[in-house]
């Protein structure tokens, strides 16, 4: 599928990645050849990724197409044939590559500049490398496929229309509180209709991370894991301590946020479907409603950001790579795909009318972005980025668009009830993110344990972060399972400290943006044009900012934050 900007130089223009023994023929060819010179190699590694760039659009396009209809048999069987068929074995032609190139005799002749974060990245693939892990690799991948299949399955009968969960949402926004406490229980209750199901999913998983990380001389998984996804520049004890900083931080401020709504809705305890209601009770924010379309208005937003970003985002409109309203027979969540032979962006997402649509297209908007700025790089390995910076794109882009919200509601107060409502997500992100870490942190640490060992210690993680105002009373059994809609523990382990660590460089894109707003943004698309070819500090400098999550960079970001709110809400009361 090779696009006219990108042409292929070396792959045949009618080949296809259509089955493994196609695939093997061209991987077969490559570790054949000479690499002796510096000439022979670097020419070696442009073809090299031109076939990894084919081939990784082939897997994105299954994937994102079984996302899209998880009840669609042909589109099932042809993402198991490649999660079955041929993922296997490329992983062990993968490592034959690497192993090729990191032994080529005229390696250290490359450019650093181009391919030093590359060669680090590679070394330590070979390194983790295992042949005995590829079988529990790609079972690993078949679970997390079933529970997209489990939860995209489920809905509910509401108002005698059948539901999806992502649409349920819009109910716990809406001011009749009984209605509120009818959705919640609704969506909850059938969660926990197949929460057995689940635990028996992520049972398996469990034990074959903890199996990979043993057939790697580890001790655990988490050493594993933060060695995959190149943790270079911190570790495990930087994340604990980011967690007390959290709780020091941002809980005092998230407990006087709630006693000031417990007090607002004139209420003796809140309970879990009081936190999404506006506490004045005006009408529930509804973007859609006053006649601009999800995808038109943020087109506008950013285009008031920056023309070039319209541009951009026109390239998904105009390419049919867009798929965002909530369905049955939909997997949950939202993110952003890259099709690399094409080098174009794809968006999925589950849209339900609501305010937290905008904000999710804007922050996928964020990563397309990057994918465009930085697509210009031969080597695929250039073309991404570390997850702290790539989450860094897309939440900047939430604040730099949230004053432009004019586009769908005109002028008014519902603008600036968006805006706080969007930086009190931003604060609550930061504990959740803590609890759904530190709970990943001793599932993996504690390899083994038992599933009443699981809810306890997920329960002393809500305790620790939880408040006081805060009433479970009769609906324990849901509180105790509340992490089973966390994907990424089912799809992406220990990807999510990531979220608040990315947050903070966000948030200092920000700031920049409010003292000077075209260098900010020219800081802003620098960095993204990086990709991979900087280290992970080196790509925040690039940015205008700091890659920092200690506790003082901490305070003073969310002390702005409550600033902000603060300004805000005197404008509205």
């Amino acid at each position: 599928m090779s696009d006219s900007t990108y042409p292929r130089q070396f792959l045949p223009a009618d080949f296809t990645a259509s089955s493994f023994e196609a695939i093997e023929k061209i991987y077969k060819g490559l570790l054949e050849r000479d690499l002796s010179t510096k000439d022979l190699l670097e020419q070696w590694c442009r073809d090299w990724s031109e076939v990894d760039s084919v081939i990784a659009e082939e897997s994105s396009r299954r994937y994102v197409k079984n996302t899209c209809f998880t009840e669609d048999p042909d589109v099932k069987a042809r993402f198991m044939e490649w999660l079955k068929d041929i993922a296997p074995g490329l992983k062990k032609i993968s490592f034959d590559m690497d192993r090729k190139f990191i032994d080529s005799p005229a390696l250290s002749e490359l450019d650093t500049a181009e391919f030093g974060m590359w060669i680090q990245s590679v070394r330590n693939s070979v390194e983790l490398f295992r042949e005995e892990n590829i079988p529990l690799q790609t079972e690993e991948k078949e679970l997390d496929a079933k529970y997209d299949e489990v939860i995209g399955a489920m809905t509910v009968e509401f108002d005698g229309e059948t539901r999806t969960l992502p649409y349920m949402g819009r109910i716990l926004e809406e001011t009749d509180r009984d209605r509120r406490e009818q959705a919640f229980r609704a969506v909850n209750d059938r969660i926990l209709q197949d929460q057995d199901q689940i635990q028996t999913i992520f049972d398996r998983q469990l034990d074959l991370r903890q199996q990979m990380a043993v057939n790697c001389g580890l001790d655990n998984y988490r050493s594993l894991r933060f060695r995959q996804l190149e943790r270079f520049d911190y570790g495990p004890e930087e994340c604990l301590q980011f967690h007390e900083s959290i709780e020091k931080v941002v809980m005092p401020l998230i407990k006087d946020r709630l006693e000031r709504r417990r007090e607002q809705m004139g209420l003796e305890k809140l309970r879990p479907w009081d936190t999404a209601v506006d506490p004045m009770g005006r009408s529930p924010l509804r973007p859609l409603e006053k006649g601009t379309p999800l995808i038109d208005g943020c087109r506008q937003i950013f285009g008031k950001v920056h023309p070039d970003l319209e541009d951009m985002f026109n390239i998904l409109i105009d390419g049919d790579l867009l798929d965002l309203d909530s369905r049955k027979g939909k997997a949950p969540g939202g993110y952003q795909a890259t099709y690399h032979e094409i080098r174009k962006p794809f968006i999925f997402m589950n849209a339900a009318g609501k305010q937290g649509d905008v904000e999710t297209l804007l922050h996928e908007g964020g990563h397309a972005f990057h994918s465009i700025e930085a697509r210009d790089h031969t080597l695929i390995a250039n073309r991404h980025a570390p997850i702290e910076y790539c989450e860094v794109a897309s939440m900047a882009m939430e604040l730099l668009g949230a004053p432009h919200l004019d586009v769908f509601y005109g002028e008014g107060e519902e603008v600036t009830r968006a805006r706080i409502d969007h930086l009190e997500g931003i604060i609550s992100l930061f504990p959740w993110v803590a609890m759904i870490d530190s709970f990943q942190h001793w599932l993996y640490t504690n390899p083994g344990h038992s599933r009443d060992e699981r809810r306890q210690t997920w329960l002393g993680i809500m305790d620790r972060f939880g408040t006081g105002q805060m009433d479970w009373t009769g609906i324990e059994e849901i509180r105790a399972h509340r992490w089973m809609r966390q994907s990424h523990l089912f799809g992406v382990p220990f990807y999510y400290v990531e979220y608040a660590i990315a947050q903070l460089g966000a948030l200092q894109v920000w700031r920049n943006h409010r003292n000077d707003p075209d260098e900010a943004i020219r800081l802003y698309r620098n960095g993204l044009s990086k990709g991979n070819t900087v280290t992970l500090p080196q790509l925040y400098k690039e940015t205008g900012t700091r890659f920092d999550f200690s506790y003082d960079n901490l305070s003073e970001l969310i002390e702005m934050v409550r600033e902000e709110i603060e300004t805000l809400e005197s404008a509205i009361v």
